[in-house]
This record gives C-alpha cells, sequence and structure tokens, in this order.
C-alpha cells in the first residue's frame, strides 16, 4: 500500500467541471461534501480498468454518471417518503459502488482513519491492552509491560463493561478498540467485570504514546539460529528487523535466520522493499509495479548495503501471509537467497494507493498489480471476473505460468508464494479445536492464576493437568470426534431413506460406543492440551514474549526449518531446486 496523490489521468478538465456542476445542484454544505465524494469516488470506479478507450469517451462517460448519479441522489433525499440520512445514503452508495470492484478498495471516513495513520505513522494514543470476544464477552486479551493497562493493574480475562462510560457489550472489536484510543494525556475510564470480584471494578487510565511492533520476538531457537517474528509491514518494519538482526549477532555467533511470516497480513510496499534489502545486494530489483497510468509502473531496489548478506535464511508462510509478506518472500525466493517452508501464501499480489479527500475522508484504490523479480504475479484472484453464481473466478493451478529465479530453479505465478518445502501444522484434533473455539485454555488459565495467586510459571505439571480436567468435568464439557459426526449424519440418512430398525439400532450402538470412548478424549489429546495451557499460563505470567516463546516450542514448521538450517546439504539442494 502506498500514500499518494490522485494520478494525472484522474484529474481532467472535464472530470472538474463535472464536480463543480454537481456543487452547484446541491442545497447546501452538506450536499456538497457528498457530491464531491461521489464524484471522486465515480472517478475512481472508471479508472479501475474497466475498459479502454478515447479519452474524450471516457469524459464523457464520467460527466453522464456524476450527472445522473447526483440527480437520483438529489430526488431521492429529497422526495422519498421517509426521512433519509444524507450521509449514510450516500456512503451506501459509494459502498455498492466500490463493492464491484476488489475488496481493496474502500472508502474511509475521517472516523475510521486511525487504522491508515497507525500503519504508516507506526504509533497511537492508547493504554497498552489487546482486545477480543472470547466465550461471547469482549475482553482483555493482552496488557503491554509498561503502560498505563499494566501500572494500574488490568488483567488479562478481564471482561469490559464499559469503556469512556460507553457501554460495549453489543461493540464490534474495532469500536471499543477505538473507544480505547485517544490523544497521548488523556484519560478514559475502563470499567471491567473480573471473574473472582463480585463487583465490577473501575480504572482511570492515561493513554499514552504506543510504538506498534512489527518485530514481536527475536530469539536465538537453537544453536547459532536466530528467529525474528515480524507481525506487519508498518513505517519502521525495517528498521526493527535490522535492529533485531544487530542484536541476534551481539548475542551470540548467527549461523542462520529463521524469518516468521506467518500470519502477517502486509502493509506498506515501502518497508517490504526495504525488509528484503536486508538479505540482498544493494541495487537488487525486490518488486515492479504495474497499472494503467505510467506513474503506477514503477520498479524497487534495494539501496543498502544488506545486513545479513550471506547466512542461510528461510521464511516461514501460511495462508496468513499477504502482500508486503509476499513481496518480501517472492524476491527471496526468486534471488534464491532463503528456502520457503510451510504453506502457500494468501496470493494478494494488488497494490492500493491512498488519496486524501475532503473533511479527512481517504479512498484507498487499487492502482497496480506487483511483480516478483522473476516477472510472476501471484494474485490468485480474479476480481474482474465472477462465475455464474457470482463467485469471482480463483485461477488454477493449471494455468499457473511457470518463471524460473535468478539460477534458473522453476516457480509459478497467481495463487501466492508456492513454498519450496511445504510443510503444515499438525493437526490438533477435534477436542482442542473445540477448547480454542470456547476459549477454555484462556477462561482455565484465568482463574487457576488468580485462585492460586501465582507469580511465576515453570511448566504445565499433573496438578495443572488434572485441575483442567476437573474443571471440563465440571461445566459439562463436550464434543464431536470428526468420526462421530460422520456416523451421525449416517443416521439421519438411513432413518430418511427408511432402513430397517436392525440397520438403526447397529448405527446406535457404533454411537454408544464413541461416547465411551470419548472418556478417553482428555489421556488421547494430553499433548496437546499441555501445549495450550503452556501458552495461555506464559500469556499470564511472562507476557506477550513468554506466550509466542511457548507457542514456538512444539511448532512443526520451525522445527522443519530448523532441521534444514543444521543440515548444509539439504538446504543447498532446496536452492538449488
Amino acid at each position: 500500500m502506498e500514500r499518494g496523490e490522485m494520478p494525472r489521468e484522474f484529474t481532467y478538465t472535464n472530470l472538474r467541471r463535472g464536480i463543480e456542476q454537481m456543487k452547484g445542484t446541491g442545497n447546501g454544505r452538506g450536499l456538497k461534501r457528498h457530491f464531491v465524494i461521489a464524484a471522486i469516488a465515480l472517478a475512481a470506479l472508471f479508472t479501475g480498468g474497466f475498459m479502454a478507450e478515447s479519452d474524450a469517451d471516457l469524459f464523457l462517460k464520467i460527466n453522464k454518471s456524476i450527472d445522473l448519479f447526483g440527480r437520483v441522489y438529489k430526488e431521492i433525499t429529497a422526495n422519498y417518503v421517509d426521512e433519509i440520512d444524507p450521509e449514510k445514503f450516500m456512503e451506501a452508495g459509494i459502498d455498492g459502488m466500490l463493492g464491484t470492484l476488489d475488496p481493496y478498495t474502500v472508502y474511509i471516513d475521517k472516523e475510521d482513519g486511525d487504522e491508515v495513520d497507525l500503519l504508516t505513522n507506526g504509533k497511537y494514543g492508547g493504554i497498552g491492552i489487546t482486545i477480543g470476544v472470547r466465550d461471547g464477552a469482549m475482553r482483555v486479551i493482552s496488557v503491554m509491560d509498561g503502560y498505563s493497562a499494566q501500572r494500574q493493574g488490568l488483567l488479562p480475562g478481564d471482561v469490559l463493561i464499559q469503556v469512556g462510560g460507553v457501554p460495549v457489550a453489543s461493540k464490534k472489536p474495532d469500536e471499543v478498540r477505538n473507544l480505547t484510543r485517544g490523544e497521548p494525556g488523556t484519560e478514559v475510564t475502563i470499567k471491567v467485570q473480573r471473574d473472582d470480584e463480585p463487583s465490577p471494578l473501575e480504572f482511570v487510565l492515561v493513554r499514552q504514546e504506543i510504538q506498534v511492533k512489527n518485530v514481536t520476538y527475536a530469539d536465538y531457537v537453537d544453536q547459532g539460529i536466530g528467529y525474528v517474528r515480524l507481525e506487519r509491514f508498518s513505517r519502521r518494519a525495517s528498521e526493527e528487523v535490522r535492529q533485531a538482526i544487530k542484536e541476534l549477532k551481539l548475542k551470540g555467533n548467527l549461523k542462520g535466520l529463521v524469518l516468521d511470516l506467518r500470519g502477517n497480513p502486509g502493509g506498506l510496499l515501502d518497508a517490504a522493499v526495504e525488509v528484503a534489502g536486508k538479505f540482498l545486494p544493494r541495487g537488487s530489483m525486490i518488486v515492479s509495479t504495474k497499472g494503467r497510468s505510467q506513474e503506477t509502473d514503477k520498479k524497487y531496489y534495494s539501496t543498502e548495503e544488506p545486513i545479513l548478506p550471506t547466512a542461510p535464511v528461510i521464511v516461514l508462510t501460511d495462508r496468513g501471509s499477504a502482500s508486503a509478506s509476499e513481496i518480501v518472500s517472492g524476491a527471496l525466493q526468486d534471488f534464491d537467497r532463503a528456502v520457503v517452508v510451510g504453506t502457500r501464501t494468501f496470493g494478494k499480489g494488488l497494490v492500493q494507493t491512498i488519496l486524501p479527500l475532503d473533511y479527512g475522508a481517504q479512498l484507498k484504490i487499487t492502482t497496480a498489480r506487483y511483480y516478483t523479480p522473476s516477472g510472476r504475479c501471484i494474485q490468485e484472484i480474479d476480481y474482474m471476473h465472477k462465475d455464474k453464481n457470482g463467485v469471482f473466478a480463483v485461477i488454477p493451478d493449471s494455468l499457473r505460468k511457470e518463471f524460473k529465479t535468478a539460477p534458473g530453479r522453476k516457480v509459478f505465478e497467481h495463487g501466492g508464494v508456492t513454498p519450496d518445502s511445504v510443510v503444515k501444522d499438525e493437526e490438533e484434533g477435534p477436542m482442542v479445536r473445540e477448547l480454542q473455539r470456547r476459549s477454555l485454555f484462556f477462561k482455565f488459565a484465568n482463574k487457576y492464576v488468580a485462585d492460586h495467586k501465582m507469580t511465576a510459571f515453570s511448566g504445565v505439571t499433573s496438578e495443572v493437568l488434572n485441575a483442567f480436567h476437573a474443571y471440563l468435568d465440571d461445566i459439562k464439557f463436550d464434543y464431536q470426534e470428526d468420526s462421530e459426526t460422520k456416523v451421525k449424519e449416517l443416521r439421519e440418512t438411513a432413518e430418511k431413506t427408511h432402513y430397517s430398525k436392525e440397520v438403526l439400532s447397529d448405527i446406535d450402538h457404533l454411537l454408544s460406543t464413541f461416547k465411551k470412548e470419548k472418556v478417553h478424549g482428555f489421556e488421547r489429546y494430553t499433548d496437546h492440551i499441555a501445549d495450550g495451557l503452556n501458552v495461555e499460563f506464559s500469556a499470564r505470567l511472562k507476557g506477550e514474549q513468554g506466550r509466542i516463546k511457548a507457542s514456538l516450542e512444539d511448532d512443526l514448521q520451525l522445527k522443519a526449518a530448523l532441521g534444514m538450517l543444521k543440515n548444509t546439504r539439504v538446504y543447498e539442494a532446496k536452492i538449488g531446486g
């Protein structure tokens, strides 16, 4: 994503004249505002790639469309049987137009602009908590060290009741997050319900400037092998990666590195270029972009000497790795500078430009596609074409064109970045999935830590496991085994198709056997249950760094990466194709 001015092709004299005509039809400042926004949105729509035609024809269609849109808007807001909110009505029209394009082209009003500013500036005013819905309630998920929430005693698991006097039970996480944020130095009152407290607790917290962390964890994970988790690409991502590698070098003999981009949704294009440049020679072409205008046809090069020029590198990816993550993994793969391990990435090969509008609004518009150094576009979904059911077309693997890396290894376009070594994460099993879905590891850890007044944690003991087993019994926890679900479906089919009572009885007997077998489910999934508890207890008593470290202890993809880095022959075989 880029910030930018409107490309030259957008600022037509005829378009400007059309906008002025529209403004003249309004009956006040509010309507004028919305006609301006509508005109800009229509301009974005008609520069979105629907057709290539002469400037004169295009100008005519834009002006005609603006005139028609404005007339419809004016007539409905003035004459509809019920009173209409002009702002909401206009935003619905804008959303409808942009809804015909890709999901990344969006109108951002002033109230929702904070997330864009957060990405570009890398900081915000907040109280130092992360929040989310757990077990149907808006809860504090984690508390950051050194900020007001931690100093005043807010705890993970606390249920948010009010923020700044506003009830939050029915609000979405983004809405609650916006309530907690504001100018540094301002106060906000938070009311929470704690599981072991009879009455709500109230905290008066002072907002502070919080720097968004791009690198959330960096340490050695094996002898001579460093690990850096990069969770986003905001403005400071490159500098944080540099600093993390520098500190690893100071701490030990850095022989190899794992760069973890799993779950990283992307961010700024420039940040991705700079991060890739930490591993590639100065002057390497990292990514190119191509759009409808000359301004969007660009090539981006590394501009500094790499901090890690030769040490083996493995990049971890999954389906949550998107956009800027794919620029980095694709570039390092194309130069054979790293081995990509994990699962295929998301497949977002589109570049957005943020255009400032009047009244604090912004338009984020897709202006180009990006291409890795070998020339491949990794975009998976074709947003300009739908099938007969109205579903966007996914480019099939059979149509993925072959490209070659710098030394000649085969790679393919579309469908994201395919790892050099595909390693799927371990299946946790239906019982553990249900425990995660219902946030029972989270809830039990909160309760156990509070009940036992724990201040330290050294691992999941048999005492903790037994207590968790008893906790599940107390709440009458149940779940469906995958095979049990299939047998239940079989029984429904057998009953509908009038099978004999003997057949139904046999199926019922099988279901009864499954029910008895589930009694042993805890023993069957003990290792995964212990892993889940380890992560949650570590989060409570060792903070976010402890949570991440605990999550890596039984990480199959990380183990595969470590095995490859410790075996030079295997690593070089992957690089060599």
